[in-house]
């Protein structure tokens, strides 16, 4: 490290700083550590850095099932953000579950770490003390906000009312919602909604509770399914707005198997912005919520966390965007037009001491 600190005319101490993460090292002088680091062949003894630091060198990451494309993709990006600073990931299931969420910030698990990013999904707005944790947390999603944590969040209103109004803007009005959750006043489904109802408002298309079907967890099953009992009801359909992409594909499967034409006779857009969806047929449309800003943001706040940061909690919201293709029919082949997303509003997210970035 000597050496190192030699050649790139640093100190000992900020050589330490790049290799352990530090967030707040000016460009210049981390590529030049960098630089020297590549020359000389530099390795940091890890062993000794835990020892020195009592600090395993490992994050967990906490969320509901990695079945689901949006999380495996999460997951991903957390890890290739946590190995760009030097830090390994471990990655556990809760299921959904309640008391498995709770273990989280409460039992033995949490102590395989240095820190913990969650994604609370069983868990909500009453379980808030439970979050009062005396290790560092990023929370993500929308199940528990105003906890003394760092929370990174999605635009959801916004996204939903800019997939809405893209529908909308193609001719649609018979605009059917897949994966609502009824009495649910925080959480996605909620916020989706909410912005959904906006855009019809926004066009003077009145609500109609009869194209919005419920669904429980967001899978690719319970999509095929909300999606067929909405065909079968017969209520009038020229378009469908998935709150995921998990029942994005489902519904586009129950669209085919009544050998629907899409986007001809209906329109489908989805929300995550999944791999999968590029390669459907058609390709959906969908939400992009900014995942890998989400990803390095939460590694960012909690390495800052660890390294023995005192900033107040902040929350923060990535930049979204519409990504049409052609289940929209606003792309062929491989094509995609994109459309930003403008800011989400602080009343949107939820209200709380927190800075709001």
């Amino acid at each position: 490290m000597q050496d190192v600190a030699q050649r790139a005319g640093v100190s000992v101490k900020t050589v330490s700083n790049v290799v352990n993460g530090y967030p707040h090292i000016r460009d210049s002088t981390r590529r030049r550590v960098e630089e020297a680091i590549d020359h000389l062949g530099y390795r940091m003894n890890t062993s000794a850095r835990d020892l020195r630091t009592r600090r395993t060198g490992m994050i967990t990451l906490n969320v509901p099932e990695l079945s689901l494309p949006y999380f495996a993709e999460l997951a991903d990006s957390v890890i290739r953000a946590a190995d760009e600073r030097g830090w390994s990931v471990l990655i556990e299931q809760t299921g959904a579950e309640r008391e498995r969420e709770l273990e989280v910030l409460t039992g033995n698990r949490r102590h395989r770490g240095d820190g913990v990013i969650f994604s609370p999904l069983a868990l909500g707005p009453d379980d808030l003390d439970h979050f009062d944790v005396d290790f560092p947390l990023v929370v993500l999603g929308e199940r528990v906000f105003g906890a003394r944590a760092d929370h990174v969040t999605m635009n959801n209103v916004e996204g939903a009312r800019a997939a809405t109004a893209h529908l909308i803007a193609s001719g649609r009005r018979r605009i059917a919602v897949v994966g609502a959750h009824a009495g649910e006043v925080i959480g996605s489904a909620a916020l989706r909604l909410a912005g959904y109802e906006r855009a019809l408002a926004d066009a003077g298309i009145p609500f109609d509770p009869a194209l919005v079907g419920e669904a429980g967890l967001w899978h690719r099953s319970t999509g095929a399914e909300t999606m067929g009992r909405l065909l079968d009801s017969g209520t009038t359909i020229d378009a469908v707005f998935a709150l995921n992409d998990a029942m994005a594909l489902g519904a586009l499967h129950a669209l085919h198997e009544r050998r629907i034409d899409i986007p001809g006779d209906i329109a489908l857009i989805g929300f995550d912005d999944v791999d999968d969806v590029r390669y459907s047929v058609p390709t959906i449309s969908s939400v992009d919520p900014g995942r890998d800003e989400i990803a390095r943001t939460a590694v960012g706040l909690l390495v800052e966390r660890i390294t023995g940061s005192v900033a107040p909690f902040r929350r923060t919201v990535p930049d979204a965007r519409i990504v049409g293709r052609e289940s929209t029919g606003d792309a062929q082949g491989d094509g995609e037009t994109t459309v930003a997303v403008r800011p989400g509003r602080v009343e949107d997210i939820a209200v709380s001491p927190l800075t709001v970035a």
